[in-house]
């Protein structure tokens, strides 16, 4: 019996986008998150005492800003060497060889599969044969799997692929394959990357997407990590998710349809980061909150959004001990359907409601109606600049869904009120 680590998209040195500008954010714990996930990277091979570890493509995240990435990155890798584990990994398209103009010699325990044809190493005593290939340059468009040597036979055989497969949301459709064709190479075991979302695409063989090691903004939620592969004597496999991330993202969305009024809504908040918290352990989190749900307060929380936003971080430094950070709070609600009595006539409603579909689309849009939000960021004091975000195009159009919440909220009077 052995253990083996299979990991990819590392992405050493890439930085946690929307994060270190907005007061109270965790500035330690983002600028050296993808250090620290390898960190424990490393420390788990070690501590379970595997017998190899594979890196499925982006172990960087481009080309080298300075040659610090390159030695942090032999720091830990003769870590691995000291414990007698090897390093076998393939170049994805962020780290693609055309991409890199500065490296440095690699430890003897690395060994980095070529871009130019496909290659196999055989680890004889564990009658282990890997089989990869890299990127030769980021858009690798064909089917690198279909030229990558056939199994060896009485070996346990793993493929090392960096790949979209199929397809996958967010993901550029990179060396492209599919299950059959995967299947129909008579491996044991295929050790993907590039998709970072963890998933076991097949059983028989395995086909693994081990997702990032850490998250990188706020579409990448929940736990990231690796995946602990045991085999017995009978080659059978067991895959053990390990977490190695060290700042998670997560959302907290709530649906404030039954509340009454303000305070029910942050104690809501307050009951999910709580719940948050008890399942990230010692970890920090960066939570990005939703309001949801139609509701008589959907005027007050829009008129109120700077306050409402302050008292739920409030909430999440309360619950968290200083662990939890909001990242970003997105209104999400709308007033109750009812029938009303419209104070304006219908016809300018409608005009007004078309104004707001019109500047849709950014800050360009908004340029076309004489008014630059750029101009006005730069005016701003310091502590509303935190709470703006005027190069997002998603945050330009949720002020405009914000204005067009509260304008149509005084238009639309319910009739007993007017």
């Amino acid at each position: 019996m052995f253990k083996f680590i299979h990991a990819a998209d590392i992405h050493l040195d890439s930085p946690l986008k929307g994060l270190e500008r907005y007061e109270g954010a965790p500035v330690a714990e983002i600028r050296n998150a993808a250090r620290r996930a390898l960190e424990n990277l490393v420390r788990l091979a070690i501590d379970e005492e595997v017998k190899f570890v594979l890196i499925s493509g982006d172990l960087y995240d481009g080309d080298w800003r300075d040659f610090q990435t390159g030695f942090f990155f032999i720091k830990q890798a003769s870590r691995l060497r000291e414990a007698g584990i090897p390093l076998f990994l393939i170049a994805g398209n962020h780290d693609a060889a055309n991409k890199m103009t500065r490296s440095l010699r690699l430890p003897e325990n690395v060994h980095l599969f070529p871009a130019t044809t496909s290659d196999t190493v055989v680890i004889d005593e564990l009658e282990v044969a890997l089989h990869g290939q890299s990127f030769q340059q980021a858009a690798v468009t064909e089917d690198l799997s279909k030229q990558y040597p056939a199994a060896r036979s009485g070996y346990l055989n793993i493929g090392l692929l960096h790949t979209s497969c199929t397809g996958r949301e967010g993901h550029e459709p990179y060396a492209p394959c599919t299950i059959e064709g995967l299947t129909a190479k008579g491996y044991d075991y295929w050790a993907l990357g590039h998709v970072h979302t963890r998933e076991v695409l097949c059983e028989s063989p395995y086909i693994v997407f081990p997702g990032n090691i850490q998250g990188r903004h706020a579409r990448e939620t929940g736990a990231k990590g690796c995946y602990l592969v045991t085999v017995d004597a009978s080659r059978s496999l067991t895959l053990d998710f390990r977490p190695l991330d060290v700042l998670r993202w997560e959302v907290a969305a709530v649906d404030v349809s039954s509340t009454e009024g303000t305070a029910d809504v942050l104690d809501l908040f307050g009951d999910s980061f709580e719940k948050l918290m008890r399942e990230a352990g010692d970890l920090a989190l960066a939570v990005r909150v939703e309001l949801t749900g139609q509701t008589d307060l959907h005027q007050k929380l829009h008129s109120e959004r700077n306050q409402l936003i302050r008292e739920i971080q409030a909430r999440g430094i309360d619950a968290g001990g200083g662990n939890l950070w909001i990242e970003k709070v997105k209104l999400r609600t709308s007033l109750p359907a009812r029938s009303t009595t419209l104070v304006v006539p219908e016809g300018a409603v409608g005009e007004i409601r078309k104004l707001f579909e019109s500047v849709r689309g950014g800050n360009d849009k908004l340029l076309e109606y004489g008014f630059d939000f750029e101009d006005v960021f730069r005016k701003l004091p310091e502590e509303l600049k935190q709470l703006c975000s005027p190069d997002d195009p998603e945050w330009l159009e949720s002020v405009v869904t914000d204005a067009e919440s509260l304008l149509m909220g005084k238009l639309y009077q319910a009739e007993e009120d007017v």
